[in-house]
């Protein structure tokens, strides 16, 4: 475990015990993430499709949801609308998901969120041995055991949320 970095979904994983690496993504010369991500996790032997997205939406009815899905697979928005018995869904703007999240966009993990965000973990989570998430901390992903990940998440509905 490495622990040059600190946030809350750091101090999850120390508190469950649960152990994980550090993967520095180097940001560019404006603070942005490297855009070939996985460019770089195939440089350190990890799987890119491994990465864990966690996508912010907004309903019509102003709440929000976190998808939580690896692989690179895409939303299904008629899946989600019905599953969340809403008739408008949309994703989250830039600055909708720092307020509602705590964290940046590029950083925003699937655990160590406020709870009155709703999580849906979509079943391409259990294809990965090993995950990368985001760790609360721009330019830092963190990458542990896929079963200890769904451990964490194991209050969030599952599903096939994605096509």
């Amino acid at each position: 475990m490495n622990s040059f970095i600190s946030s809350p979904v750091i101090a999850l994983l120390a508190h469950e015990g649960i152990a994980y690496d550090v993967i520095e993504i180097p940001l560019s010369e404006d603070k942005k993430p490297v855009r070939n991500l996985e460019e770089l996790l195939l440089k350190l032997g990890v799987d890119p499709h491994s990465v864990v997205r966690s996508v912010l939406f907004k309903t019509s009815s102003d709440k929000y949801v976190l998808l939580v899905v690896a692989g690179g697979r895409r939303a299904d928005w008629a899946v989600l609308r019905n599953y969340l018995n809403e008739r408008k869904c949309r994703m989250a703007e830039f600055d909708e998901v720092s307020t509602a999240t705590g964290y940046v966009v590029g950083a925003v993990p699937p655990i160590a969120l406020p709870t009155d965000i709703k999580i849906l973990v979509d079943n391409s989570i259990k294809d990965y041995e090993t995950v990368v998430i985001g760790s609360g901390v721009l330019g830092f992903a963190l990458s542990l055991k896929g079963a200890d990940l769904l451990k964490l998440l194991g209050e969030a509905d599952q599903g096939q949320f994605t096509i």
